[in-house]
């Protein structure tokens, strides 16, 4: 039996990590920051498929000069961050993949956080789980930023561990998680235009699916269909309308559901369950609890203010 090629590697601890890529055993078990990582040392294998068993945060100064959004390219001389959560599948793109070297990569076992606010906190930044094309590209007053922390970290690492050690080191990781919050936000809204595309595809997408009726098929789109056919993560995807709009994509979803209801309710003879069904609504209760929480009327009192 042939063997599988495309195996996925598991990195559990950092230790699987720094032994992949030839690095001496990171000095403490639960955090490991990296200047100037090697590339991936499998010879001449492509980069593998690999599921993380931490956070990874790494700055990358290039990422191939352009990165492509719509039909679009733009440049970002500057590097960028990219961020992983454990259980991600990474890698796989090729050969070329990852043969940029990182300046620095920060490995965090998620029990380095146990006792501390970040714990929970970590988990709502969404963009740990964005896809590698929507790294954070940084301007050059935004990389030293970035690069002052990852230096204040590297030396406190490298220091004589003691009892504040890892109260220092969470405070700049924490520093960084919401520098990388305020630098995606200015990234959604300098990008304007780009962003401006993609909201329009959005809508031509949603139009497309109701007019179509594929809702009666496939019922409600979701935020994973949208976000495929956008080639986008749902993350960015619903961060990047909320920066926009104030709305997640769900809630944009619910708000052209609810239009396309009023319309229905308004122009045709069809019941308030044959509406629902055509929207993609298994039950029409649903559909009922979900018009009157965005309307503050029920689908017949809608109708009867037309009458």
């Amino acid at each position: 039996m042939k063997k599988e090629e495309n195996s996925v590697h598991k990195f559990e601890t950092l230790s699987d990590a720094h032994r992949a890529f030839g690095l001496p055993q990171p000095k403490h078990p639960l955090i490991s920051l990296i200047h100037e990582a090697p590339s991936w040392s499998g010879s001449n294998q492509p980069y593998p498929h690999h599921v993380l068993g931490f956070f990874k945060i790494s700055y990358k100064p290039k990422l191939g000069g352009k990165l492509k959004y719509g039909q679009s390219y733009y440049d970002f001389d500057e590097g960028g961050l990219l961020f992983a959560a454990p259980g991600q599948v990474m890698g796989g793109g090729g050969e070329n993949e990852e043969a940029v070297c990182s300046e620095y990569t920060l490995l965090i076992h998620p029990d380095f956080f146990l006792g501390y606010p970040v714990a929970k906190k970590i988990s709502q930044y969404g963009f740990f789980s964005y896809a590698t094309n929507e790294t954070l590209h940084l301007s050059e007053d935004e990389k030293a930023t970035i690069m002052s922390i990852f230096r204040i970290m590297e030396q406190e690492l490298n220091s004589r561990i003691d009892d504040f050690s890892q109260d220092v080191v969470i405070a700049q990781i924490e520093l960084l998680l919401n520098y990388a919050n305020r630098f995606y936000n200015r990234q959604f809204i300098t990008r304007k235009v780009v962003s401006h595309d993609l909201l329009q595809r959005l809508e031509d997408l949603l139009a497309g699916y109701f007019n179509n009726e594929q809702a009666l098929s496939k019922g409600i789109p979701t935020v994973q269909y949208l976000a495929e056919n956008l080639n986008l993560s749902p993350s960015y995807l619903s961060d990047m309308l909320r920066a926009l709009t104030g709305q997640n994509a769900q809630q944009h979803i619910h708000d052209k559901l609810i239009e396309k209801a009023k319309e229905k309710l308004s122009t045709t003879t069809l019941s308030v369950s044959e509406i629902a069904y055509t929207l993609g609504f298994e039950h029409p209760q649903s559909f009922s609890k979900l018009f009157k929480t965005k309307t503050s009327l029920s689908p017949l009192e809608f109708r009867r203010s037309f009458n």
